[in-house]
C-alpha cells in the first residue's frame, strides 16, 4: 500500500523540470551532498528548480522513500523521472548526459 502523501511527491516532481528533494534548501542546503547536488544542476543550467527541505517535512520524507525506494537524499527528478542522488547526477554531468537530458523536451 502506498503513503498517503506519495500523490503530493508525485505533483511536486511534474511541478518544474527539475525538482530536488534535499537537507536545507538551494540558497542554503544542510548536507554537503545536497549542497553538492544543487552545484551540479546549476553548472548544468538549471535556473527554475523545485525543492523540498525533507528536513523541514518528515512525512513527505517518508512518502518520499515510498515512492522511489531509495533511503537517502537528495532525491532529483527530471522531467517528473526520478534520476537518483548527488553522485548519480555528479556522473551523468561529467559525462555530458545530465546536459542531454536537461535540454530534451
Amino acid at each position: 500500500m502506498s503513503h498517503p502523501l506519495t500523490s503530493k511527491v508525485e505533483e511536486i516532481v511534474k511541478s518544474a523540470p527539475v525538482a530536488i528533494f534535499m537537507k536545507g534548501t538551494p540558497d542554503f542546503p544542510q548536507c554537503g551532498f545536497s549542497a553538492r547536488a544543487v552545484q551540479v544542476l546549476r553548472a548544468a543550467g538549471v535556473s527554475k528548480l523545485a525543492s523540498v527541505d525533507v528536513l523541514s517535512d518528515d512525512p513527505l520524507w517518508e512518502a518520499l522513500e515510498d515512492f522511489t525506494q531509495w533511503p537517502t537524499v537528495p532525491q532529483i527528478f527530471i522531467h517528473g523521472k526520478f534520476i537518483g542522488g548527488s553522485d548519480i547526477v555528479m556522473e551523468m554531468y561529467e559525462r555530458g548526459e545530465l546536459q542531454t537530458m536537461l535540454s530534451a523536451q
